[in-house]
């Protein structure tokens, strides 16, 4: 005897996993006095402090870690829906059909006939899907839409940037090749020096066109330069805490010592 399809999906793991987090949510949100009072504005910023954790947990290689944070996150995007629901906005139903038609509509060389040569194509097309997304969404045609309304205002200044050149891209606008890119870099360096040479107040845009070709170059490296930046974070708290660990341990005190003398510290910090 042959179990019908309903049947099958109730048996898959995942499927009873996740109605498992729904029926817990379900239940905090009837009975914990303290998941009865959040909102969608107060669980924001605890959503973007777990992301951040998430973030953490892959720079550190921490699977683990990976693992907890994925739960977390999870969570909170039950939570949303359940807020939702009771709203009468949306569903959990809603936002997971929702997400599979935009993965389907947005993928049509998997789900269509279109043709690709490799990641670059599919980028390309995802931008331009998008755009053509929103012109058909029911919006005045005398409304201009910008293909870079998508990013949101309160991104982190340099994943701004990212995001800004992804879709400038996206629609055609870039550079030809890296080298440009680079030549873009050292102009934009010498404009930063005339001006600082100069001492006038145009100093902070300079740098910020600086910055801005610097994350285009890294681009075009295929070098994520947000996650470039954070390495060297830690890079240096790790160094310069050896710094403070070991000058302490030889009865030094960090403030009074000269750079000459830290600088010691700091060449074993790097040899290992």
């Amino acid at each position: 005897m042959h179990m019908n399809a309903a049947y099958t999906c109730t048996m898959d793991p995942r499927l009873q996993a996740f109605e498992r987090l729904l029926n817990i949510m379900d239940d905090l949100r009837a009975q914990c006095p303290w998941d009865k009072k959040q909102t969608l504005e107060t669980l924001r910023p605890l959503t973007i402090e777990e992301t951040y954790e998430l973030g953490d947990a892959i720079l550190n290689n921490d699977l683990e870690g990976v693992r907890g944070e994925l739960g977390d996150l999870l969570l909170h995007m039950v939570f949303y829906a359940k807020i939702g629901q009771e709203k009468g906005a949306f569903t959990i139903t809603e936002v997971l059909n929702g997400i599979c038609e935009k993965l389907i509509r947005r993928h049509p060389h998997i789900y269509g006939d279109v043709k690709v040569e490799g990641e670059e194509d599919v980028k390309a097309n995802w931008e331009k899907i998008k755009l053509a997304e929103k012109k058909a969404s029911g919006a005045p045609l005398d409304v201009p839409k910008s293909v870079l309304e998508g990013v949101p205002r309160g991104l982190p200044s340099l994943v701004k940037a990212i995001r800004i050149q992804d879709k400038a891209r996206g629609v055609g606008f870039d550079w030809e090749h890296a080298g440009q890119v680079w030549e873009k870099v050292n102009e934009e360096l010498a404009e930063l020096k005339a001006e600082v040479d100069a001492a006038t107040d145009k100093q902070q845009e300079e740098l910020g066109d600086l910055l801005f070709s610097i994350v285009n170059y890294a681009r075009f490296l295929k070098i994520d330069p947000d996650e470039a930046l954070e390495r060297t974070n830690r890079k240096f708290i790790k160094r310069f805490q050896y710094l403070e660990r070991e000058s302490q341990k030889d009865g030094k005190k960090l403030g009074e010592m000269s750079l000459a003398e830290m600088d010691v510290y700091w060449e074993r910090a790097k040899a290992l």
